[in-house]
């Protein structure tokens, strides 16, 4: 049985998903490092934690016009290329203040990932792998958090944090490269594709003929028609809710590992590695679950369902982990969590192309955005709930009443409805 040609795209975002969180939880397994090379206490790592992220959530939306505008090919090459450089930059750091600069630069870097890998997917992905397709691209962020925490654990014990991210550039590098050469915007483009394949997905790609009719001035009025769209905000809402969790993991659940239970580095990373696991099986779960489900034609409730159940889990395993007694089950706990919180992935995303079509980055840009502020706000929200109450346990259930939200917010996401069509 012959390959499709488009699985090697797919194994190529999947890899970018990979490393796109190698790059980003190296700094979470370097925390003591760091903390003690330049004399940092938890409240100003939470704040280098934070830059990233307050880069990555402002530039979401510029990253994705350009992935609209400019295609794919050239914005993922020069991002991966850029990211890579602050990667290896945080290598030179030696203050707080120079830290800040470059993981909030090294954010501002990766914010154009996933909004320029959902437009590739609205040009190359039948509607009908949509859902599995995304959840393959998220579950290598979680697979790549995973192998990277004790991996990494193991590499900077060997050769220091400096050099650890030094590698990590090159890495980069080699993948933007390969990318610019071998990717095209478009399948009529690819000239390595074959005809029967090329008919194929140009037969079953969502249609963007009604957008197309739309005039210029309705195009133009995108975003002030994204920012009236209750399903654009109720996206960005949940989003938040998703990420609020999730960057806990990659960046506050390794080292409160450690504290909590007195554990090595090593043995942290090692717990602290399932739940990303977890995350992995949760996006392939909701993938296959969104494309069953609307293979039987029912579209809103493959993108509903999913989500909502996996607010559910995410909901009951934060609180579970909250009162966890040993690091074990703290681990088993948060991984239903993450299993969860990563089951609302390929909805959310598979959504932002439903409704964006050939603007799908600008949309996604958006709900990422949303989603990263989330990031942005656990990064502090954890270290100074635990400094003022003394507890983790106050954090965990602002996460759970999120999750709750979150579930609700989902029945108000129409993906059936595509944005300009409104505007039109």
């Amino acid at each position: 049985m012959r390959i499709p040609m488009r699985s090697f795209l797919v194994a190529g975002t999947f890899l970018l998903s990979v490393l796109l969180y190698v790059d980003r939880v190296c700094i979470s397994a370097a925390k003591s490092d760091v903390t003690a090379e330049l004399s940092l206490s938890d409240q100003q790592m939470g704040w280098v934690f934070a830059a990233f992220s307050l880069g990555y959530a402002l530039f979401q939306t510029p990253s994705g016009l350009l992935a609209d505008r400019l295609g794919p090919r050239r914005v993922l090459a020069s991002i991966v290329a850029v990211w890579s450089l602050f990667t290896g930059l945080t290598a030179a750091a030696g203050s707080f203040a120079s830290m800040l600069a470059v993981r909030f630069l090294f954010g501002a870097g990766e914010a154009g990932a996933f909004p320029g890998m959902a437009r590739a997917m609205y040009s190359w992905i039948p509607m009908q792998e949509r859902g599995l397709v995304q959840g393959i691209n998220f579950s290598g962020s979680r697979i790549g958090a995973a192998v990277t925490l004790p991996l990494i654990a193991g590499l900077i014990a060997q050769i220091g944090w400096r050099p650890t991210f030094v590698i990590l550039m090159g890495v980069g590098c080699v993948w933007s490269i390969v990318w610019l050469v071998f990717f095209r915007d478009d399948p009529k483009d690819a000239k390595w594709l074959s005809e029967s394949e090329r008919e194929y997905i140009l037969a079953n790609r969502q249609s963007d003929s009604k957008t197309d009719a739309i005039d210029g001035a309705a195009k133009a009025s995108l975003t002030s028609t994204m920012w009236r769209s209750g399903s654009v905000w109720a996206l960005c809402v949940q989003y938040f809710a998703s990420n609020f969790i999730f960057f806990f993991g990659l960046t506050w659940f390794f080292p409160q590992l450690m504290t909590r239970y007195g554990l090595t580095g090593m043995q942290a990373s090692l717990f602290a590695a399932l739940p990303m696991v977890c995350g992995a099986i949760g996006n392939w779960t909701a993938g296959w679950w969104v494309d069953r489900l609307y293979a039987r034609g029912k579209w809103r409730l493959s993108r509903r369902l999913p989500a909502a159940v996996g607010f559910t889990l995410a909901a009951i395993g934060i609180v579970g982990s909250a009162y966890a007694t040993t690091p074990l089950s703290s681990s088993l706990w948060f991984s239903l969590c993450i299993f969860g919180a990563d089951m609302t992935l390929s909805p959310s995303w598979s959504t932002c192309v439903d409704i964006g079509k050939s603007n799908a980055g600008v949309v996604s840009g958006t709900m990422n955005m949303a989603g990263n502020i989330g990031s942005f706000v656990t990064s502090l929200a954890f270290p100074y709930l635990l400094s003022w109450t003394g507890s983790p346990v106050p954090f965990f259930y602002v996460a759970a009443m999120l999750n709750i939200t979150a579930i609700v917010l989902w029945f108000r996401i129409d993906p059936a409805t595509p944005l300009l069509e409104n505007a039109a």
